[in-house]
């Protein structure tokens, strides 16, 4: 592996972390969900994203007022943890929206200018 390529992988894992909070609020829109059912859904996104990175963030987003949890009954084990967003949560979530429709638009108007 050249210098290139691990420059690039560095931007791209840069990339991936500053969305990863948007993708959460994004699967938490939908429905409550436990950590485990976050983590499947970035992964079948090929957002890969370990154990070691979510709960961190997890923690981030409920201190920051976005998020609250309950604990549920399990069918099997433990009670589960289930994330929900609160009313600041989907607030922020309108918000990413509107700032991720204008920062693809504006990229995209770079990308054509450039041919």
């Amino acid at each position: 592996m050249n210098i290139q390529n691990i420059e690039l992988d560095n931007v791209k894992t840069q990339m991936r972390r500053g969305t990863l909070e948007y993708c959460i609020l994004l699967i938490l829109s939908r429905e409550d969900a436990y950590a485990p059912q976050i983590l499947g859904e970035l992964k079948n996104a090929d957002m890969i994203v370990v154990e070691g990175t979510l709960y961190p963030l997890l923690a981030r987003l409920k201190n920051q007022g976005l998020l609250s949890y309950r604990w549920q009954e399990s069918p099997q084990g433990p009670p589960r943890k289930y994330y929900c967003l609160t009313d600041l949560g989907h607030e922020a979530l309108q918000v990413l929206d509107r700032s991720w429709e204008e920062m693809v638009e504006q990229i995209n108007t770079i990308r054509k200018s450039r041919n």
